[in-house]
C-alpha cells in the first residue's frame, strides 16, 4: 500500500438504537480501494459516516493526518473528500455547464475544472447544454462525477457508482478511475457490482455486519467462486 492517506480505526455507528458500523477499521493510500458486500452489510452508512452525515458513536477517521470524524460534511469536504452519492442528485432544471459552473470559482487554476470534466467525459460536453432531468443515468453519473472532481480533493469516495447502469457505461466509469489514480487521486468505490468492483480496484475490502471481515486482490475475488458465494452470495 501506498503512504497513507485515509485511517479508519474502531469506527461504530447507526440509527438510534441500531448499530451499523460494528468496530470497522481499515487504511488506504493514493490508490482505488472497493468495499464490497451483500445488501444490508452498511456499506451506505460507512458512507455517510465518513461524510460527517452521520455521527460515529465511536472510532476515528484520519485523513491526511488530521481526525475528522463527526466534523459537518462542508468541513469534511473542504479538507479534501468528494462524495459522489448513491442516486446522483443532480438539479433537474440545471444544465451540465449549470452544474459546473457552480463550482468554477474554486476550480480556476486547479487541476480539476470544466474542461478537465469534459476531456474525461466527452459525452457531457456534448450535453453540456442539457438540464439534468434530460440526461440519461449514464451521463447523470458522469456529471455526479464531474461535480466531486470539481472540488480538487486529494479523495474521491463513490457510493454505488455502477447502479442501474448498462455495462459500456460502466467500461466509461471504470477507465474514468484508472484516470485519477494515475494523477494522484484516490478513489474508495462502495459496490455491489462484482465486475466493477474489480476493474476499478485491485484492493478488495469485504464488509459483512458492519466491519471489514477480509481483504483481497481483484483477481482472487473474480476468480474464486466459493469466496464470492461466501462473501457476496453470487450464485447462492
Amino acid at each position: 500500500m501506498t503512504d497513507q492517506l485515509l485511517r479508519v480505526e474502531g469506527l461504530c455507528a447507526g440509527y438510534g438504537a441500531s448499530q451499523v458500523l460494528e468496530d470497522l477499521s481499515f487504511s488506504m493510500g493514493r490508490e482505488a480501494v472497493a468495499i464490497v458486500g451483500r445488501n444490508g452489510m452498511g456499506k451506505t452508512t460507512l458512507c455517510k459516516t465518513l461524510m460527517g452525515m452521520l455521527k460515529p458513536s465511536s472510532g476515528e477517521v484520519e485523513f491526511e493526518g488530521r481526525r475528522i470524524e463527526g466534523q459537518l460534511p462542508e468541513k469534511i469536504s473542504r479538507q479534501g473528500i468528494a462524495y459522489v452519492p448513491q442516486g446522483r442528485r443532480l438539479f433537474a432544471s440545471l444544465t451540465v455547464d449549470e452544474h459546473l459552473a457552480m463550482l468554477a470559482k474554486d476550480a480556476r487554476g486547479k487541476a480539476w475544472d470544466a474542461a478537465a470534466v469534459y476531456d474525461l467525459f466527452p459525452r457531457l460536453a456534448e450535453r453540456r447544454k442539457n438540464g439534468g432531468a434530460e440526461l440519461s443515468g449514464g451521463e447523470q453519473q458522469m456529471l455526479s462525477v464531474g461535480r466531486a472532481l470539481m472540488l480538487n480533493g486529494s479523495l474521491v469516495l463513490m457510493d454505488e457508482p455502477s447502479e442501474g447502469l448498462a455495462p459500456t457505461i460502466v467500461d466509461t466509469l471504470i477507465e474514468a478511475v484508472h484516470h485519477l489514480v494515475q494523477h494522484d487521486v484516490a478513489v474508495l468505490i462502495v459496490e455491489q457490482n462484482l465486475r466493477a468492483a474489480t476493474s476499478m480496484a485491485d484492493r478488495q475490502l469485504v464488509m459483512v455486519s458492519g466491519r471489514i471481515e477480509a481483504e483481497t486482490t481483484a483477481a482472487e475475488l473474480a476468480g474464486n467462486a466459493d469466496l464470492q458465494r461466501q462473501y457476496l452470495g453470487v450464485g447462492a
